[in-house]
Parts: C-alpha cells; structure tokens; sequence
C-alpha cells in the first residue's frame, strides 16, 4: 500500500515510516516539521504541509493517491495543553477534521489514528481496558477522545473504516541505530533520565515518592517505540482485509516504577543517575499500565521488547551517539 503518514517526520511517526518500509508498504510523509525532522524521513517522500491546511492535503493526496492514512500529527505537550487549549482543540481536533474532510472527498477511507492512555485521565485501580471509562483531564487527553468520537460518526455517516490506538508510554529508539527520540523540549522520562546520567549538572526530578505503590513512586507501562510501529503496520492490514473499526490498547501489561526506571538506567548506562525531589503533580495517577489483550485477539500482536532494560539499552545507543540531548529542566509528562 502507500500510506499518506502525518506527522511522520516524528519520533513515533519516523519508525513506524521504517516499519511499512520493511513490510513493502510506500510511506509519504506530510508534516509540518515543526518537532519532525528532515533527517527522520529515509523510506519515502517528505511533503511539507500542515494538517490546517485544505489545499496542502489535497495537493498531497491528488499527487501521491494514498490508498489508506496513518496520522500522527499533533501537538503533544500536556503542560502546554493546560495554559493554551485553543492551540491544541484547533490543531489536533480542527486539524483532524481538515484531514477527514480531505479523505471524504478523495474517497480515502481508512485510516489508523495515534491516540493515548491520555483519554482514560485518572482510570480506577486495576489493568486499563479499552471498556474502562474516559474521563481526560487535561485538553491533551480530550483533544485526542474528541477526535475518536469523530472517527466513529465518520464511521457510521460515511463508512469511514478506522483504528483508534491508545498507547502508553512510547520509549526507546531504532535497534538498528538509524533513528531515535528527539524532541525540543524533551519532557519524556526516559531520555530525560539518560540525560542525567550523561550530564550530572542536570539531575533528574523525582515528583513525588509518597504514592500507594510499593516504592512511592508512580508506575507507568513502557512500550518500545518500535513495537508501537508494528501495531501501526498490522492495524493497517488488518483494516485492508476488513477488520471492524475499535480502539485499541497498545502496551507491554507490565508496570515499572519511576526509582525501578532510574536503577534500571544506573545499570544499563554504568553511570548513577543524580535525582532531585519535587512535589506530587496535579493529576498524576499513580499506576496506569495496559491490558493488551484486545491487540493481541485482533492485530496479533503483542511487544516482542517488553524488558525496560532492553528499551532502555537502545535508547541509550541512541543517546551516546547522537547529539540532541534533552534539557532535564524540563518537567517529563506521561501520555
């Protein structure tokens, strides 16, 4: 197939690019390369464009004929989202109604969507399913359940074919060392933390160790970004050979506290890992790992790099050879 990827030039869009590649799939990236880079698009043309933009998209559909579209482009800074909601509703929601409207009209009707454990906000104790209740809590979060909720009247108005995935925290970088995480500001645990153990200058911040977990530290379920872009490939598929329109969880199940993230990067790197501590942060849950069960029953898949310390060996790989270190000052966010 050739595929019409937004947002491709970015960390999860760039390796999922490299996926289709490898399952001879024809890639085209159109993004706006406001956090992409140039240098993250290999396996196909690049077009410059902005999802808000009618007569870009077009341009793009006309010259290429995508058969299907994955799209990835959209603002993902949660902090931000909360001190400027009109820049991620008209981006990511506007935006994505732009790109529907385009499909619609080209009779482009499938498409596999990034969404995020965001929509679920603060979930109930226990594995997330995609049954549990979605109540975001930040404009981040609501942006992306607000355009799942478009997917499905598209669905039923006009036969739009889709794919929701809701992953949890996307981490470490190509095996193979051609790409990686690179964005500006990094507010991503895991190279934030690798930046520590480059910089001991720039410690890491711990917000909080007084939560009901065994170490008082919250809990996350770390995916490798590569696994992330296998779901994306098979989700594809699967829509081309007729799979009913979901949403779909994308994580390991396994949950790793943020002290078991910096004992596990101390091994991994060699080097110990400085950490200052700072206060609870609104909103924070204090687990949020996956059930995965409905990815494997429909896409047959399931993470073949679950272990975080093989995660966190790539993304250090990574990090040590190539300069674009994050600034640790930066608060990390889990979306």
């Amino acid at each position: 197939m050739r595929v019409l990827v937004t947002g491709g030039a970015g960390y999860i869009g760039s390796h999922t690019c490299k996926a289709l590649a490898l399952a001879g799939h024809e890639p085209i990236v159109f993004d706006n390369l406001i956090h992409g880079h140039r240098w993250a698009v290999r396996w196909g043309p690049l077009v410059v464009g902005d999802i808000l933009d009618r007569a870009a998209i077009d341009a793009a559909i006309t010259q290429y004929r995508p058969e299907a579209v994955i799209h990835f482009a959209a603002f993902a800074y949660v902090g931000e989202s909360v001190s400027d909601p009109a820049k991620y509703y008209r981006n990511n929601v506007s935006g994505t109604l732009t790109l529907l409207e385009a499909m619609r009209a080209r009779r482009l009707s499938r498409i596999v969507f990034s969404s995020s454990c965001a929509t679920y906000g603060v979930p109930p104790p226990g594995p997330i399913t995609e049954a549990t209740v979605q109540k975001p809590i930040n404009p981040y979060g609501m942006s992306k359940l607000m355009v799942e909720h478009m997917l499905v009247d598209f669905g039923s108005a006009y036969d739009l074919k889709w794919i929701a995935l809701r992953y949890f925290n996307a981490a470490g970088a190509d095996p193979s060392g051609e790409i990686g995480e690179a964005h500006s500001p990094e507010t991503h645990i895991v190279p934030l933390v690798l930046a520590a153990a480059a910089d001991p200058a720039k410690p890491f911040t711990i917000f909080g160790t007084d939560y009901d977990t065994p170490d008082g530290s919250c809990i996350r379920d770390y995916i490798h970004v590569s696994d992330l872009a296998d779901a994306h490939v098979r989700a594809l598929e699967r829509l081309a050979d007729g799979l009913e329109s979901a949403a779909i969880n994308l994580g390991t199940g396994r949950g790793a506290s943020i002290l078991e993230v910096l004992e596990t990067a101390g091994r991994v790197t060699g080097r110990p890992i400085p950490v200052v501590h700072g206060k609870r942060r609104a909103g924070d849950p204090a687990i949020l790992v996956s059930d995965a069960g409905l990815a494997r029953e429909r896409l047959g898949w399931r993470a073949k790099i679950p272990a975080l310390g093989d995660i966190l060996e790539t993304a250090w790989s990574w990090h040590r050879r190539n300069q674009h270190p994050p600034s640790s000052d930066e608060t990390p966010e889990v979306v």
